[in-house]
């Protein structure tokens, strides 16, 4: 059978240099009708775990350590028994919010497979320094977190982020992707690399 895409939303608060946000988050399963992988981890683990449906958990990746897109990860968890992967450059993030919590690092060029798929990480600094990437060639899709969004860039507004390296980041290794490759995003719809394109400046 062939892995499939499924989205989850959440709502809760993305918390950071003592100001809060309401915020919707996309969390995405990948997978079969008997494994899945989790990518990030927002808010409230029921609806997640209610999606899995009691599939095998493979891994939960998070994208980034930014609060809203780890709020559950530790207990997702305890309750698959799924590691959560990590890109240690967001160390000081997650610290923030779940301290002392164990993580596996997430490489950059590191592969996941699960249901009949394989997943590649491109590490994607900017809007966090850890912030990364999954790349699924065969369905044409890239799951970017909070990269790349319908309209442009990701914020790089907060503490750790960097509009350059966004913008180098988004230029170099999303854009090497093909025109029609989707676009899941952290939040809100969906678009396309091609449509990014004219919303995305080469350089600072």
């Amino acid at each position: 059978m062939t892995a499939r895409v499924e989205r989850i939303v959440t709502e809760g608060q993305f918390c950071l240099d003592g100001g809060c946000w309401d915020v919707a988050n996309n969390i995405w399963l990948v997978g079969d009708d008997s494994e899945v992988l989790i990518i990030d981890a927002a808010h409230d683990a029921q609806p997640i775990l209610d999606a899995v449906a009691g599939r095998r958990v493979t891994a939960v990746v998070c994208t980034h350590a930014h609060n809203d897109h780890v709020t559950v990860a530790p207990t997702l968890s305890a309750a698959t028994g799924a590691p959560i992967f990590l890109h240690p450059d967001d160390d000081m993030l997650w610290q923030q919010t779940h301290p002392g919590v164990e993580y596996r690092r997430l490489a950059d060029g590191e592969v996941f497979g699960v249901g009949g798929a394989e997943l590649r990480i491109l590490h994607t600094p900017g809007h966090s320094p850890g912030s990364c990437c999954l790349y699924f060639a065969e369905g044409g899709e890239v799951f970017s977190g909070d990269t790349l969004f319908e309209g442009g860039p990701g914020a790089t507004g907060r503490s750790y982020s960097d509009y350059p390296t966004i913008l180098a980041s988004i230029n170099e290794r999303l854009f090497a992707l093909p025109e029609q490759t989707v676009v899941h995003t952290g939040h809100g719809p969906d678009t396309t690399i091609g449509t990014e394109r004219a919303n995305v400046p080469a350089q600072a």
